[in-house]
């Protein structure tokens, strides 16, 4: 199984995506470097893990800076001597309208979303570059890929998540650097993104949809786990996953 013995980063791992797919690896025998803000979900995430034979180890990490993310790179290279897979899927959707003009939320997507995973793709970027190989994973949003009311930014970040991660995997193979990419759309995946909706009716529109839709992060986490188990000369850039019976 390719995905044995792997070492994976995994950015915003504290709950939800980022905490299924850690518990589905280490089931499949990778070897772990998580990371998020809330150590004690970290913690408690690691000895989970450990206690079931697995290995992880993890970092408090801000995605926003970019000394906390070349430190993950450099925890993942001391512990495990190598890092296969990068996984960046820290990320915020507080929506709202345009007009709200919630200014402070439209900094912060843009801070996380897109900052966020340009900081850890210039903290791999090297070592993927030097080893010639290396698998960078990202958590978009069916907001990268169609408009929605109430999510303007939070879709423009999304937006701009897909264009770095095609670009990536194109210059990767010009450069003959055989870095793998693979982009991940979610539609209404059971998670604590919706819980920081401040604006009031949005956030009760998209607790109502969630609430008749949503479907177990696990889902992801197994495509995630695809991914990964492709054969290095495979590439599978994108994945556009949501409850069956959702129409987004």
């Amino acid at each position: 199984m390719a995905i044995k013995d792997k070492v994976v980063i995994i950015t915003g791992a504290s709950s939800g995506i980022g905490a299924a797919t850690a518990k589905l690896l280490a089931q499949k025998g990778a070897k772990l470097v998580l990371a998020a803000r809330r150590e004690d979900k970290l913690q408690a995430l690691v000895k989970s893990i450990q206690a079931q034979g697995g290995e992880a180890v993890y970092q408090i990490t801000d995605v926003t800076k970019r000394e906390d993310n070349q430190k993950l790179v450099e925890l993942a290279i001391q512990k495990f001597s190598k890092v296969d897979v990068i996984f960046l899927n820290a990320g915020l959707m507080p929506n709202s309208p345009l007009s709200a003009l919630k200014n402070d939320e439209w900094d912060q997507m843009v801070e996380v979303n897109i900052k966020g995973v340009l900081n850890g793709i210039r903290a791999i970027l090297p070592k993927f570059t030097s080893q010639k190989s290396g698998h960078v994973i990202t958590t978009s949003s069916v907001a990268g890929l169609k408009a929605y009311p109430g999510g303007a930014v939070y879709g423009a970040t999304k937006w701009a998540v897909r264009d770095l991660m095609e670009v990536l995997r194109m210059e990767s193979a010009q450069e003959g650097t055989n870095i793998r990419t693979a982009t991940i759309y979610p539609a209404a995946i059971r998670s604590e993104l919706i819980e920081k909706i401040s604006d009031q009716a949005t956030a009760k529109d998209v607790n109502e949809m969630y609430a008749k839709y949503e479907i177990s992060p696990e889902r992801v986490a197994n495509v995630v786990a695809f991914a990964i188990d492709q054969p290095e000369d495979t590439n599978v850039s994108e994945f556009t996953i949501g409850p069956t019976i959702q129409p987004w």
